[in-house]
């Protein structure tokens, strides 16, 4: 939850500042840190900010006494939060050990994916990452890294299946919508295909995990117009503020987070129209063991 809390206090002191037309670069030297710094406290990304400085921030903003009140219980709770992870030992995120085998952007993705409460997956080519076999992510990062060690190769590895833990937790839930060219592209070998497919029609009779197959002859509809995406959805917050959905855009060499409300909003539709032409996870099933025989073969 320290993401979500960290996300609803930044959005809510981004919101004070706009209103209060204070630019980013005044606001951060009015504490003594750059705009910067600033704009990653607004953006919900652990930020070395104390509470004195937010206290200054307040001030500089001009904020009514229930705004101001309201700011500092949001803060108390990003602080709450922040101790306990650090007593559990989260503090810093599992996958910082392994910073070196991450692009720039995802360590901000996996802040918000180890926080969301639901997860769609819409994907044209590959499996998503947390439904990815050992095998079938070893054959990617080679594909990715030519001459990867294999040392840094299970590095990989490794935070692939600490992601997957996620998976474990009852009150996560994952729905996929797959075109069939995921199945049939094959990045690794038969074997490792052949695996990979088990595991999926596995995966899919889970209660918390739905897998579905946009198959070739589905016919027109808006999967053929739209890319690849992930769609982040939050927990409520105790003090009932609702985080906002978040759209995310993977490409080559970075990423884009949207969570406008209506871009959010096409996503959705988006999301009714693909379900409304994809196979039930029943039929997703039988053919996913279908191609799995088939790359056995």
């Amino acid at each position: 939850m320290s993401t979500v809390s960290r996300r609803a206090f930044g959005k809510f002191l981004r919101q004070i500042r706009e209103g209060a037309k204070v630019s980013g670069l005044s606001a951060g030297l009015h504490i003594e840190t750059s705009k910067q710094t600033l704009l990653r406290l607004e953006d919900g990304i652990p930020t070395k900010i104390a509470t004195a400085q937010i206290g200054q921030l307040l001030d500089l903003y001009k904020v009514a006494p229930e705004v101001r009140a309201e700011a500092l219980r949001l803060w108390g709770e990003v602080r709450e939060q922040a101790k306990q992870d650090k007593l559990q030992g989260n503090s810093k995120g599992f996958w910082q050990p392994y910073s070196d085998q991450l692009a720039s952007h995802f360590p901000h993705y996996l802040r918000l994916e180890e926080a969301a409460s639901r997860l769609v997956a819409h994907q044209l080519v590959l499996v998503p990452g947390l439904l990815q076999t050992a095998d079938y992510r070893r054959a990617l990062a080679r594909l990715e890294v030519p001459g990867l060690s294999a040392v840094n190769v299970e590095r990989r590895i490794e935070v692939a299946e600490r992601r997957q833990l996620k998976l474990t937790n009852g009150r996560f839930r994952i729905d996929v919508i797959l075109s069939e060219a995921v199945l049939r592209h094959r990045p690794g070998t038969p074997a490792v295909m052949a695996a990979q497919m088990h595991w999926l029609a596995e995966a899919g009779s889970r209660d918390n995990i739905s897998v579905r197959v946009l198959p070739f002859d589905a016919g027109p509809h808006q999967g053929l117009a739209i890319q690849s995406f992930h769609m982040l959805e939050f927990p409520r917050l105790e003090g009932g503020l609702v985080e906002p959905t978040v759209v995310y855009l993977e490409g080559a060499v970075g990423a884009l987070y949207h969570e406008q409300a209506e871009v959010v909003a096409r996503y959705q539709a988006a999301i009714t129209a693909l379900q409304a032409v994809a196979l039930s996870e029943d039929d997703t099933r039988d053919m996913v063991l279908r191609v799995a025989k088939e790359h056995a073969a």
